[in-house]
């Protein structure tokens, strides 16, 4: 039944039956954590292999370069031909960085505001600067953008990627400066952008000569099907329209071998690869490039890189499936719920009734249960609906995550029927 045609004493019945239920929860002393979007045991297994890469003694990269040494500041040309692949983007417009694709466009970002883009005024002389920021989106964008007081403006996220109508308009405003995107399996919506989308992002006019797309293909190859969805090559739309200035993409293999210790890699244009590099070379004389060659030992092809991520899947699609199945039976008879049903990525977008995030999030922490703070979607941790709830499934074991949803459900119910008897 729904729980909007509930009389009043229904209400507080059904209230007080799941009160019973948590507190029961809350005896149990759980300690249970679904906050991040990290691999589980299993699938770090999986490249365990890796470290011993070089159990043949062969530290010599295919330049000429003892990777134990000095040097390659922009990444050994193996690399950059696996990761290239893995981008989309030509082999000589890749600079493989450390271990973060973070830390990557941190220091796009950091160059903007010191140097300028291009040749351009630098962001920190230009007054107040503003970025566009789909949401619900990645907290850690966010982050960046606030540090550096960036003014960010919220972008509706659609069934086809972030509002373009929306975009275009406000892209008009020379103060705007660049947008953030997931643009396949998104975080935490798990949208991948459609065709139209993504040509109309390369086609973008906007009135700022730096305006730059900040395009963090973190999932694109992060499927959870046998038929993954796949995005255009926005490299190629914008070269076609003559604007392939506009986008920075970003990539790593922090879930795709370990996180904090695999490799990150950046394409763009010929002109922004060069200009980034003459500031890239001042911080850093080259990156990790034993672990460059580390993961080009281990991949070989980008098309065994593929067959990897097929084992990944194996482990955490059923982590998926359980999830949407208890919210399914759960909550959708209830309707005090809206979530997605993700076809790659890691994380499933929750929407509760207005107003009820944070009451659930918290409800779970009491119980022992941890969620991603609610409001870590939206710039500067508000979510004005405070609605969004993002659920990360890969980490805990199926067992554990059965535990945690059973949990979760009886929040959201609590939460959805004290709103209702409040109103």
């Amino acid at each position: 039944m729904n729980l909007s045609q509930m009389t009043k004493e229904q209400l507080l019945s059904f209230k007080s039956e799941n009160e019973k239920l948590y507190n029961d929860f809350k005896g149990q002393g759980l300690c249970l954590n679904m906050s991040r979007g990290n691999p589980c045991k299993e699938q770090l297994e999986l490249s365990v292999d890796m470290l011993r890469s070089f159990d043949d003694g062969n530290f010599m990269s295919e330049c000429g370069t003892d990777v134990r040494n000095y040097g390659v500041l922009d990444g050994i040309p193996e690399a950059k031909k696996l990761f290239s692949d893995m981008i989309g983007v030509p082999q000589d417009q890749v600079i493989i960085f450390g271990n973060s694709s973070l830390n990557a466009m941190f220091f796009a970002v950091q160059c903007a505001f010191n140097k300028g883009v291009l040749g351009n005024k630098p962001w920190s002389q230009c007054g107040k600067i503003k970025f566009l920021c789909p949401v619900p989106g990645y907290d850690r964008h966010f982050k960046v953008t606030e540090f550096f007081g960036v003014e960010m403006i919220n972008i509706p996220m659609t069934p086809t990627g972030p509002d373009m109508d929306m975009i275009e308009e406000l892209v008009k405003d020379e103060s705007v400066k660049g947008i953030w995107c997931v643009p396949q399996y998104s975080n935490p919506d798990g949208i991948s952008y459609s065709d139209e989308t993504v040509k109309r992002f390369a086609a973008l006019k906007p009135a700022a000569k730096d305006f730059r797309i900040f395009w963090d293909n973190a999932y694109c190859i992060h499927h959870l099907t046998d038929k993954p969805k796949y995005i255009l090559n926005i490299l190629d739309e914008a070269k076609k329209v003559g604007n392939e200035n506009i986008v920075y993409i970003f990539g790593s293999t922090s879930k795709i071998t370990f996180p904090g210790a695999g490799v990150a890699v950046m394409g763009a244009s010929k002109e922004n690869v060069e200009d980034l590099k003459k500031y890239l070379g001042i911080s850093i004389i080259s990156y990790d490039k034993m672990n460059q060659l580390r993961h080009v030992k281990f991949f070989g092809t980008f098309e065994n890189m593929l067959e990897h991520m097929k084992k990944h899947m194996a482990i955490i699609a059923p982590k998926f499936r359980l999830v949407c199945d208890v919210l399914d039976k759960e909550i959708a008879p209830l309707g005090i719920g809206e979530w997605t049903t993700p076809e790659g990525g890691y994380f499933i977008s929750f929407n509760a009734p207005k107003g009820c995030a944070k009451k659930i999030v918290k409800l779970c922490a009491e119980a022992g249960v941890t969620l991603t703070g609610a409001g870590a979607t939206f710039p500067y941790g508000v979510d004005p609906e405070d609605k969004n709830i993002r659920l990360a499934p890969t980490y805990p074991t199926i067992e554990e995550l059965a535990k945690a949803m059973e949990l979760f459900v009886i929040c959201v119910k609590i939460a959805a029927a004290e709103k209702l008897l409040a109103e």
